[in-house]
């Protein structure tokens, strides 16, 4: 007897990904994304608070907890506080078919 195989999450965001509405969120979202982990990533590797973040940043931290969910995209007025306060290179390239974030540091 064979066990079935459990569902991992990449197959379930493969699975959702071939929803329309699902799939223009996530290509909406991907600047959002990106800028979270990243700044989730600083953090852990500077063992800091969000509190602490926002006092580096001088913002406050419920605006760090919203750039972490990444449910909105950031401003460029955000994303270039961050770029000056992290030493975060940010490059996005935006056609009308497609975006591309890098981040750097």
């Amino acid at each position: 007897m064979t066990t079935p195989r459990t569902a991992t999450a990449s197959d379930s965001l493969k699975k959702r990904l071939r929803d329309p509405d699902f799939r223009r969120e996530w290509d909406r979202t991907a600047l959002a994304r990106a800028v979270a982990l990243r700044l989730v990533e600083y953090r852990a590797v500077n063992g800091l608070s969000q509190t602490a973040l926002a006092r580096k940043l001088q913002m406050q931290q419920p605006a760090i907890a919203r750039l972490e969910a990444g449910d909105h995209n950031p401003s460029v007025d955000t994303l270039v506080r961050l770029s000056q306060g992290l030493g975060i290179d940010f490059h996005i390239d935006i056609t009308p078919k497609h975006v591309e974030v890098q981040l750097t540091a």
